[in-house]
């Protein structure tokens, strides 16, 4: 169940608990009491709403920023990791292979405050070594879910 369970709640997170327990076949306490176990074990750890700024008033930019650093000897990259996810602009940090070590995803007012948190912050720490900035233009599919999508006419076409 537990499997299946998450599974369902990645995708849809404000599914109601008595449609949980139909899917799952179980009662809807066993669906709260196994929810509240995954959050208290940490394997559930948050709940997120996807918006689609671009339909808003509000300017953002996001920016995946790679990051080349060199590694602390005791905790190697959680440390500097560390450091940087404390920022409030940081939404993730990831450790990734290739040419660079660690993946970070900002937002920000705009390109400008971006470019000033990479040069003033980022930059400035001991451990990073370059930082190379994506700019993200247009987002297509976020967390398995399709923006801007156009809706399709699905009337059939009557001809006499």
């Amino acid at each position: 169940m537990r499997e299946e369970l998450l599974s369902i709640i990645e995708t849809n997170s404000r599914i109601d608990l008595k449609e949980l327990a139909v899917i799952l076949g179980v009662e809807e306490i066993d669906v709260a009491n196994e929810l509240a176990a995954l959050e208290a074990e940490g394997v559930i750890c948050g709940y997120h709403t996807l918006i689609d700024w671009d339909k808003t008033s509000l300017d953002k930019v996001t920016a995946l920023i790679e990051v080349r650093v060199t590694p602390k000897s005791v905790h190697g990259y959680d440390e500097v990791a560390q450091r940087i996810y404390n920022y409030p602009e940081v939404n993730s940090v990831y450790l990734i292979s290739g040419g660079f070590d660690l993946m970070v995803i900002l937002e920000g007012k705009s390109l400008r405050a971006v470019a000033a948190f990479v040069s003033e912050k980022l930059a400035t720490l001991d451990a990073v070594l370059s930082a190379s900035t994506h700019f993200i233009l247009k987002k297509y599919k976020d967390h398995g879910t399709i923006l801007n999508q156009n809706p399709t006419d699905e009337r059939e076409m009557i001809t006499p």
